[in-house]
């Protein structure tokens, strides 16, 4: 009993008919553009924790902290994005083998980086995020999809953005003491 094995019962990339009001199209290229932004929040979330493990430096406890509340929320945002793509009928990007195919967010170096090189890494990775969160609002909204725009503004940009503000406070040039 514990050796089975069975077919997929829905292949990534094809859609279950949901009666919710929204053409196949418009699920389609939802669910698309969603597991796209999964993909990259699911590398972001991994990129947090990395950070949280081997930051180093005179901000070790304060950015240790933040680095992991950053992670959880990320974590959160790869929740709600898998269940919209799920609610539309979709098939979310769940292994994170297919998510880092499907990335467009860089590798960083299997070893550990300076702080400011971890803060900027971090930041172009929401950015890149950011910019496709909101074409893919906007087209989501053009094509009548409510539930996918109101996601991706409220939630992914919104959180994005002030991940990004905490971020590029660290980097400001003030020094720790002053003389």
């Amino acid at each position: 009993m514990t050796q089975q094995s069975a077919p997929e019962v829905q292949p990534f990339g094809t859609l279950k008919l949901f009666p919710i009001g929204l053409s196949h199209d418009t699920r389609a290229y939802s669910c698309q553009r969603l597991n796209r932004l999964l993909a990259n929040t699911q590398i972001l979330y991994s990129l947090y924790k990395k950070c949280h493990w081997t930051v180093r430096g005179a901000t070790f406890f304060q950015l240790h902290q933040l680095f992991d509340k950053h992670a959880a929320e990320q974590l959160a945002l790869v929740d709600a994005l898998a269940e919209r793509i799920q609610s539309l009928g979709g098939v979310a990007v769940g292994d994170p083998r297919h998510a880092a195919e499907l990335t467009s967010v860089p590798r960083p170096p299997d070893g550990t980086e300076q702080v400011p090189a971890m803060l900027s890494r971090l930041m172009r990775a929401h950015e890149s995020i950011l910019v496709e969160s909101r074409d893919a609002a906007a087209r989501a909204a053009e094509m009548g999809d409510d539930g996918t725009n109101d996601l991706l503004v409220s939630q992914l940009v919104r959180t994005g953005e002030a991940q990004v503000w905490f971020l590029a406070e660290h980097l400001v040039d003030t020094p720790l003491v002053h003389v």
